[in-house]
């Protein structure tokens, strides 16, 4: 089955800056396109860091300009001073999910997109991983009939309808074996746009082993 990639819901046209940046020309460029942070890259579009509001902000309630032997005052912040190190960055390749996962681990907003050598691509936000969960009712009901039943499945059709209202699936009807039960709700699960899944599915033919067997065949070894 297809997932949706990175790629497809990332954006390439994206706002950077270069780890010699000022500091106030960076929270100009944030304020500007109205972004929570911007990736850092080197002279060769790698990305070395992210600087965020978060990061800004903490550096302001922190510094209090210290001043340099003599009485001058030390030299402007720039975004390599007050950028988050190592960057977390996510492929354009992986699935979106990954990348929601990953967010959701990590705690941040948005992540930079790298390509192969770790260049910058495009970005990709909460806001737009959020558009899996906007599929179309019908886009689902088709590829969990026609992906998961028929071409993973092998299940015929009419076996298993199918129920989608807001992204939450209902299964009804049966199935030849009980192992591809769990197997048949996963992969339901896994599809983009899938909120839940409700399975009123049974299977024809019960082909789990059973302790029974294994007991018995203990019994022979005495």
């Amino acid at each position: 089955m297809q997932h949706i990639k990175v790629a497809d819901l990332m954006t390439d046209e994206v706002v950077s800056v270069a780890p010699e940046t000022a500091f106030k020309d960076v929270a100009k460029l944030l304020a500007q396109y109205g972004v929570s942070g911007l990736p850092v890259l080197d002279d060769e579009d790698r990305v070395v860091g992210v600087v965020s509001q978060t990061d800004l902000l903490a550096r302001t309630a922190s510094a209090s300009q210290p001043l340099q032997e003599g009485g001058a005052p030390a030299e402007p912040p720039t975004a390599r001073d007050v950028m988050s190190a190592p960057a977390v960055t996510v492929r354009a390749d992986e699935t979106a999910g990954d990348a929601a996962r990953l967010m959701t681990r990590r705690g941040i907003e948005r992540l930079p997109v790298v390509d192969e050598e770790d260049r910058l691509v495009g970005i990709v936000t909460r806001r737009d991983l959020l558009r899996l969960f906007v599929r179309p009712d019908s886009e689902i009901r088709r590829r969990v009939a026609e992906e998961v039943l028929a071409q993973v499945l092998d299940v015929p059709l009419g076996d298993i309808d199918v129920h989608v209202v807001d992204g939450i699936v209902t299964l009804e009807g049966r199935i030849e074996r009980s192992s591809q039960l769990p197997v048949l709700l996963r992969l339901v699960e896994q599809l983009d746009g899938v909120v839940a899944v409700a399975s009123h599915v049974t299977a024809r033919t019960d082909d789990t082993p059973t302790r029974a067997a294994g007991r018995a065949g203990h019994a022979l070894m005495w």
